[in-house]
């Protein structure tokens, strides 16, 4: 006896339609991310989906929209950053989580060479992703200019300096938040507080010492100040640096939870203890400050909400949407080392 095979047809937008009783322009106006759509239609648009299997063709989409259904996650720094500082992880899985929402993908791009940047310029101007959502932006990056000019939409994950204005941002409080953490460690008694600063040419290194400066008053001293690239080495460096030059600091705030570790390690090997001789403080709480020995107390950053807001953003440029800044706020999340 002959066997037949019975071939299932991939469910489409009509037997969607037809499923939750309203139009295929509405079902289209659900999958693409519409905003004119009534909760009530959405949610029995989103129900049909469930129960007929449905899964949106990609590439006629792409064919009809002109768009590639994806954004480029772009890391402009060393390629062996994207796993040494937690950070980035963070944002790469907050942004992955709200495409995957969308039914968009998310493409990881590192540019830290000249050469990686000529291939990424290259990649994005030909419309392999619809946008960028722009990691560690530094003032000088020549990669932002090439961005701009090709039109392509993107969002800068801080404040892109040179370029406020020009394109989507999301920041948070860098001068309030460093002036928060600065008070609390003079509210505990602390008068001689040194500053480990980030780069000058990106957000967090320049803000981050104007609040702190603001913060120390009459009490800011430019010898207690130092700057580092966010990495432990570089704290560790820095914190030497201070000790040379004087030996009563009490108290340390660190732009990053990285480079608070690194001035941790560097006092211990001094002789101080953290914090009965010296407080130290960072910035950042990406979820190595809580597993720090001690416990790092600092200023947590809304990692999921800077992601969310990003993608928000940037898929607004792409609807032809004037470029917008979200500043959010920190938290201070007080622990054992100060």
């Amino acid at each position: 006896m002959e066997e037949t095979t019975t071939v299932r047809r991939r469910p489409t937008i009509r037997d969607v339609a037809a499923a939750a009783g309203v139009s295929r322009g509405t079902v289209s106006r659900v999958i693409n991310g519409g905003h004119w759509v009534s909760p009530d239609a959405r949610s029995a648009v989103e129900d049909a989906i469930r129960r007929t299997g449905y899964t949106a063709n990609h590439h006629a989409r792409s064919l009809a929209t002109g768009r590639a259904g994806s954004l480029a996650f772009l890391l402009t720094e060393p390629q062996h950053l994207l796993f040494a500082d937690p950070t980035f992880s963070l944002l790469l899985r907050g942004a992955a989580e709200a495409l995957a929402q969308r039914s968009m993908t998310l493409v990881l791009l590192v540019a830290g060479t000249p050469e990686e940047r000529a291939n990424v310029t290259h990649f994005v101007s030909a419309g392999h992703v619809d946008g960028v959502l722009l990691i560690s932006s530094h003032e000088s990056e020549p990669l932002l200019d090439a961005l701009l000019v090709a039109g392509v939409p993107t969002v800068s994950c801080g404040l892109p300096l040179g370029h406020q204005g020009d394109l989507a941002a999301v920041a948070v409080d860098e001068e309030g938040s460093a002036r928060a953490i600065t008070r609390y460690l003079r509210d505990r008694g602390h008068r001689r507080v040194a500053t480990i600063a980030g780069p000058d040419d990106t957000p967090g290194g320049r803000y981050r010492l104007v609040g702190f400066r603001q913060e120390m008053g009459e009490d800011f001293l430019p010898e207690l100040v130092e700057r580092g690239d966010y990495g432990r080495e570089s704290g560790a460096a820095a914190m030497a640096r201070l000790l040379e030059r004087t030996s009563d600091i009490d108290a340390v705030f660190a732009a990053s939870d990285m480079m608070a570790a690194g001035a941790i390690a560097t006092l211990r090997k001094a002789g101080l203890r953290v914090p009965e001789d010296v407080a130290v403080a960072g910035f950042d709480d990406s979820g190595f400050a809580a597993s720090h020995e001690p416990a790092l107390t600092t200023m947590r950053q809304p990692w999921d909400r800077i992601s969310a807001e990003m993608v928000t953003l940037l898929l607004e440029v792409i609807d032809g949407g004037s470029p917008r800044t979200v500043t959010l706020p920190t938290d201070l999340v007080v622990r054992e080392s100060a």
